[in-house]
């Protein structure tokens, strides 16, 4: 109690034009946590007990508060201030949790994020991957598709055209990935490795994923836009936002009560 007081005698004079700062003051500045009375209950064990200190020495700085009153609605604004604090990090983690949601769901958001586009669909779509790119990194996407999708192309007009070594030329026209997975659906046999094989393998199979690719970086942004909107998921932060609201009015009330009671004690 005793420090208390000591506290408060050195907030007067700050308020009254001292310049020079007395000890209780000073360890209201940077000590004022450990007289708080809400302090002790605003920050959770788990929390940073060293930023709300400095969060409500801050204000202390700014308002300085005199008498008991007045330094308990600064603690309360500073109790708001880190309440908001932990709306925002709700916030975060539940718009996190609907991205985690939204990712699993490829199949109908890619499709989604440019209903005119036939061709755009959520199958082979590395959508984490989509997500994290920079433009320059979509504009290398791109590039790389259309590049795969030419050589396969390219390969499948060999094909058409025949002639000897038909199916050797076909198969190095393609780019080394594409040839690494029909290798590997000959090694399995779901392909015979003949021109008839490799003809169809780029009908069914290659052509429309490398069309795929294509639109997917095509339309990279409209994708990470729709994924983002459905991970919002608005409708979770309803009661969140209310939460907001009511501190929001609340800090006004007590920013109020505090200004108020120092014009009081000022005139």
């Amino acid at each position: 109690m005793q420090t208390l007081e000591h506290d408060s005698i050195g907030l007067a004079c700050a308020v009254t034009g001292d310049k020079t700062p007395t000890a209780g003051y000073e360890m209201v500045r940077y000590n004022a946590m450990k007289h708080g009375i809400l302090s002790k209950l605003a920050v959770l064990a788990h929390e940073d007990h060293q930023e709300f200190a400095e969060l409500l020495a801050a204000l202390v700085d700014e308002h300085q508060p005199t008498g008991m009153t007045e330094q308990h609605l600064v603690e309360e604004l500073a109790a708001i201030i880190w309440r908001k604090r932990r709306v925002l990090l709700a916030e975060g983690a539940r718009i996190n949790d609907g991205l985690k949601s939204a990712l699993h769901s490829t199949t109908t958001l890619v499709p989604a994020a440019a209903p005119f586009q036939s061709e755009l669909s959520g199958e082979h779509v590395d959508l984490p991957r989509l997500l994290n790119a920079t433009a320059e990194r979509i504009a290398e996407l791109q590039q790389e598709a259309e590049l795969d999708l030419a050589a396969t192309r390219k390969a499948a007009a060999i094909l058409a055209k025949g002639g000897p070594n038909a199916y050797e030329k076909a198969r190095r026209a393609l780019l080394p990935g594409s040839r690494d997975w029909w290798d590997v659906q000959v090694s399995e046999e779901e392909y015979p490795g003949t021109v008839e094989g490799l003809a169809e393998f780029i009908r069914e199979s290659l052509e429309p994923v490398c069309v795929g690719m294509v639109q997917q970086a095509r339309h990279a942004t409209a994708i990470k836009a729709q994924a983002l909107g459905a991970g919002l998921q608005a409708h979770r932060l309803e009661n969140l936002n209310r939460y907001e609201t009511h501190l929001d009015r609340k800090f006004e009330r007590t920013l109020a009560m505090l200004l108020r009671l120092k014009q009081l004690r000022s005139e």
